[in-house]
């Protein structure tokens, strides 16, 4: 898929799709936590949601600070993520890494974009490239992962 997210002129609709973003991705290593064979992978997965568990839990915090509404959960981006990797369940652990490693994407896209947004804070702007790093990172590693399976 493709994400608009980092493109929002508006700050306050940034942070509001950043917040979206989070909540599919989180359904989305839900999704792909339970359905990996290999418990070592599992494992590994697990590492990476409480990095999305995390990236949401500074968005929200943001979002208060900033007066904006937050999203309490995904939006229909959500089905296309997890139902991504119900399909990809069935041929295996290796096609479920690749379909998170797509998803991925997304994330590493919409956090590069986020960093360089005008009316973010410097201390918004560096949890926004940390938050990206993190996303390159667990990116490499469904690349690298699925590649070795």
């Amino acid at each position: 898929m493709v994400t608009m997210v980092g493109k929002e002129s508006e700050f306050g609709k940034l942070i509001k799709d950043l917040i979206y973003l989070e909540h599919d991705a989180i359904a989305a290593y839900k999704s792909t936590i339970e359905r990996l064979e290999d418990k070592t992978l599992s494992a590994k997965v697990s590492e990476f949601h409480q990095d999305h568990l995390q990236h949401l839990s500074t968005l929200n915090e943001i979002a208060v600070e900033a007066d904006i509404d937050v999203p309490t959960e995904g939006d229909m981006k959500q089905m296309l993520t997890t139902g991504k990797i119900a399909l990809a369940d069935m041929l295996g652990d290796k096609t479920i890494l690749k379909a998170m490693r797509s998803n991925e994407e997304d994330t590493v896209t919409a956090y590069e974009r986020a960093s360089q947004h005008a009316d973010a804070r410097p201390e918004t702007k560096a949890f926004f490239m940390k938050a990206h790093q993190d996303e390159v990172r667990h990116r490499a590693w469904f690349e690298t992962t699925a590649d070795q399976l």
